[in-house]
């Protein structure tokens, strides 16, 4: 079962459910918030494997190129450009598609490979961790989170997919291959706001999903409200606390600490629960 773990913004806790229910459910972490990818700060696996992602990008022969501009014409993403007497690549900007290969008449141009980033694979009591490095500079994080995913369908592990943060296409593409998902935010007024998307986002996908309230407060707060008003299951809450900021600050795993074990054992009962484990 492919569990994602995934907040309307960033800074609501979400790497901190994701690392400590990895491991109070026994399941493989998967770091999928490529461009920050910091789970692995606190479960410190040993690393064994580190695979380069690469992408295709066009080249183009100069000898055969006649700049027609066709090649600019069929490319949606303005990679190419005709300029003067020259047809200038924005590498950074394709996404290997192939359009202009097929329109080229000439056959001036053919693909190379490029890395955009790498996976580092790991293993830390007895769980497997799998992280998504994207290169500094690179726009596009898709490509890395697809290999990071591509391998998950059919496996019967649980599988924690730790999602890059917001509602864009990135936490899309690692949503696709969830089973169900688990939304953490904040009793503010802000996380209320963009958890919102968050819920509309995962309903789109018709999957069981419940909520997670970091820094609660112990109140009856905006969120638990909202909570009951949409029948939307509250999995469970983790008290506002210093001493949860420290160890946090100091990069420890809060499940290592008796009353915060207790804290995510509740809540991993209640994720099997309310995702409808099997």
């Amino acid at each position: 079962m492919n569990i994602a773990v995934l907040s309307g913004k960033g800074g609501t806790g979400k790497t901190t459910v994701s690392t400590n229910l990895a491991l109070a459910l026994k399941a493989n972490y998967i770091d999928c918030d490529v461009e920050e990818p910091n789970g692995f700060l606190f479960l410190k696996p040993k690393v064994y494997k580190t695979e380069k992602v690469m992408v295709e990008y066009p080249i183009i022969d100069d000898n055969k190129c006649t700049n027609c501009g066709q090649c600019v014409s069929v490319c949606q993403f303005n990679s190419l450009a005709k300029v003067k007497d020259d047809i200038m690549l924005f590498q950074k900007l394709c996404h290997g598609c192939g359009a202009c290969e097929i329109a080229c008449k000439y056959n001036a141009i053919t693909y190379g490979k490029r890395a955009i980033g790498e996976i580092e694979k790991g293993i830390v009591r007895d769980i497997n961790c799998n992280r998504g490095i994207l290169n500094i500079s690179e726009p596009m994080a898709v490509p890395v989170i697809g290999e990071l995913l591509k391998d998950l369908s059919g496996k019967d592990e649980i599988n924690l997919i730790d999602c890059p943060p917001g509602t864009s296409c990135n936490v899309v593409n690692a949503l696709k291959y969830a089973h169900g998902a688990i939304l953490v935010t904040e009793p503010s007024e802000f996380g209320l706001h963009d958890l919102k998307m968050a819920v509309e986002l995962v309903k789109m996908y018709n999957i069981p999903f419940g909520i997670v309230i970091n820094k609660d407060d112990g109140k009856d707060n905006t969120v638990k409200k909202y909570c009951r008003e949409e029948k939307i299951s509250l999995i469970g809450t983790i008290p506002y606390s210093k001493d949860t900021a420290v160890l946090y600050s100091k990069g420890e795993i809060l499940y290592d600490y008796l009353i915060h074990k207790r804290v995510f054992d509740v809540i991993s009962k209640e994720v099997k629960e309310v995702l409808s484990w099997n």
